[in-house]
């Protein structure tokens, strides 16, 4: 029996490459773990604003929670990448308003680039049930 469950929901952009968007683990307890999300809704056209791919990434996580049957009260663990340090205080604006009163572990780090050099924001997270 396998312990665990690939998801890849239609409801959010698939793989760029070869993996899953999330994983599930199945436990006493679930456990999901979320690729890292970028800024680039369904509809597959990345948006130049730095606040409109950050919702974006959010909503992708928030897409992968709800198809593991969870909601962002199951997040844990939150890893956030973004590209440039003058974005902090707005992706924190963009978190808070998006997770309301959920507070999770969580990790920002700015890095010198992502896969794709548009792509401004990457989250990745892990959720238990």
């Amino acid at each position: 029996m396998t312990r665990f469950e690939h998801i890849n929901p239609p409801t959010i952009p698939a793989p760029f490459s070869r993996y899953s968007q999330g994983v599930v683990v199945k436990s006493p307890d679930r456990w999901l773990h979320i690729s890292g999300q970028v800024g680039i809704p369904l509809g597959g056209a990345l948006p130049d604003s730095f606040e409109e791919q950050a919702r974006n990434a959010w909503r992708n996580v928030f897409g992968l929670l709800e198809a593991a049957g969870m909601s962002p009260a199951n997040l844990i663990k939150v890893t956030v990448y973004l590209t440039r340090a003058s974005d902090v205080g707005q992706y924190r604006t963009v978190r808070d308003s998006m997770l309301g009163q959920v507070n999770t572990a969580s990790t920002l780090v700015v890095v010198a680039g992502l896969a794709d050099p548009r792509w401004l924001i990457e989250i990745e997270a892990v959720a238990v049930d």
